[in-house]
């Protein structure tokens, strides 16, 4: 199968020809969410990028299997090995059981994929549902010489696995540096080294989720439920390991040190990262009050929106910057977007109307030629946008008559477009005059009506808008603070 499709490998730095393992079966494992809280601006990029490389890869003939795993289990506090677990934390002070939780924000995070046109995976592996499977990995890279038991917690041993091999090949960093740099043990009385990390943690009395071990009852640390579950879907070896930035230390450098531990060898042919998303320059955090999640951006309710974006004009704005670019949001800067995507659907809709006329005086394949290069040059998609952009002029022509164009290259035309907004791109009409962007104002309005009415006590009234709300698919949630609302 000939493709010239390149890809930048973090692993060597360069940008590579993509060669898959085995031809045309290509394996696809990329870190899903932590699901703890409501899905947020930084979850859409990876899950947006990805989407694209699998949409690509289709295009192209590969079948692909994609595996997006879910975190429920071992992600404790500020990613170290001592703490809380954030999922366990979030039951605890909503009092729900762990599961109750990640069930809940698994939907919402679904839900809001689903709103960003984001296809599902091949498969959605749970870490709580894969404990054997890590378990029998940490007896595999245990009698390897690569980890010790330490007190019923069992610790990857960073300085071992460094002298037979190379700690550090994916961010750059070198142990010796490390060595200076690196925490105290803080407690971590375990650890022979702080460079070490957990394999499995032996369950404090208070801690929620456990299960049985040889070492004790306890949980999985982080990084291993990623080399466990992409090896059991995907083999020893597979094609590319995705996920963002910020998880190439340690997340998936550990990941790495654990399959060259257990196996003799990596996983991943090819690592790819998206880059980070910025709000007006700063990281994004709740501490700086730029948090902003995913339904705030749908619904306006958020204080550096002012308005409601479309879940289009959210994808449109990420596709609008190369995956690898920092991605600086603003609101300006999503207004842009939105006046961008309703341009290229308008162009959409003329060229349904467009009649064929004489002989062509503009070259379909062009478009087709352009948008293919751009994305064979790491996924490209600004480009291809760009390219898409000129030819909303030449619409624009064909439709003032400027231009001409025969029967034939009119169908062509019309597929390519279509194949590259739709398909590719995997953007949507959102009826064109913005019909499902009226909806969260109109929302917005209707729940200031109940609010007034609860205030003065009319019951009646703020129940029948409750009502007749839930019968079109809005469903209300009151709470301490106000008035939430969601689709059905």
């Amino acid at each position: 199968m000939e493709s010239r499709l390149h890809v930048y490998n973090t692993l060597s730095r360069t940008k590579e020809l993509f060669e898959p393992i085995d031809p045309p079966f290509v394996g696809v494992y990329v870190c899903g969410p932590t699901v703890y809280g409501d899905p947020h601006l930084g979850h859409a990029r990876p899950a947006v990028t990805f989407d694209i490389l699998l949409r690509y890869l289709r295009s192209l003939g590969y079948r692909v299997r994609y595996v997006r795993n879910i975190t429920d289990v071992g992600h404790l506090e500020n990613d170290a090995d001592h703490g809380e677990d954030k999922l366990a934390k979030r039951a605890r002070l909503e009092q729900l059981e762990p599961m109750e939780v990640a069930h809940y924000y698994t939907e919402r995070y679904h839900q809001a994929m689903e709103r960003l046109g984001v296809l599902s995976p091949s498969i959605e592996p749970m870490a709580s549902g894969h404990i054997i499977e890590q378990i029998e990995l940490i007896k595999l890279i245990l009698s390897h010489g690569f980890a010790y038991e330490s007190n019923g917690s069992v610790y990857f041993d960073v300085e071992a696995y460094d002298k037979k091999h190379r700690y550090g090949i994916l961010s750059g960093r070198v142990i010796e540096q490390m060595q200076g740099g690196g925490r105290s043990l803080d407690g971590q009385d375990d650890k022979r080294s702080p460079h070490d990390f957990a394999l499995w943690k032996r369950a404090s009395p208070e801690h929620i989720m456990r299960w049985p071990s040889p070492w004790s009852d306890g949980f999985p640390g982080w990084h291993l439920e990623c080399s466990a579950m992409s090896v059991k879907y995907l083999g020893q070896r597979f094609d590319i390991h995705g996920g963002g930035m910020d998880l190439m230390f340690p997340h998936h450098e550990c990941e790495i040190a654990q399959s060259v531990a257990a196996t003799g060898h990596q996983a991943a042919k090819y690592w790819m990262h998206n880059n980070m998303i910025t709000i007006s320059g700063q990281k994004m955090g709740k501490s700086l009050g730029n948090f902003i999640t995913l339904e705030e951006f749908f619904t306006g309710r958020h204080k550096l929106l002012g308005q409601a974006f479309s879940p289009m004009t959210i994808r449109f704005f990420i596709l609008q910057a190369h995956y690898r670019s920092t991605l600086d949001f603003s609101a300006e800067a999503l207004h842009g977007a939105e006046k961008g995507l309703v341009r290229l659907m308008k162009a959409v809709a003329t060229l349904d109307r467009l009649t064929p006329g004489g002989e062509s005086t503009i070259d379909v394949e062009a478009l087709e030629r352009d948008c293919r290069q751009a994305m064979d040059d790491d996924l490209n998609t600004p480009i291809v946008i760009s390219t898409l952009f000129e030819w909303v002029r030449t619409i624009n022509q064909l439709h003032d008559g400027a231009q001409s164009i025969s029967a034939t290259d009119l169908q062509r035309l019309r597929e390519v477009v279509r194949t590259w907004t739709f398909d590719i791109l995997g953007l949507r009409d959102e009826n064109g005059a913005g019909a499902d962007d009226l909806v969260p104002p109109l929302v917005e309005m209707v729940l200031e009506i109940r609010g007034q009415a609860k205030a003065q006590k009319d019951w009646a009234t703020s129940d029948l808008i409750r009502d007749r709300l839930a019968s079109i698919g809005i469903r209300l949630k009151d709470g301490k603070e106000g008035t939430e609302w969601e689709r059905e």
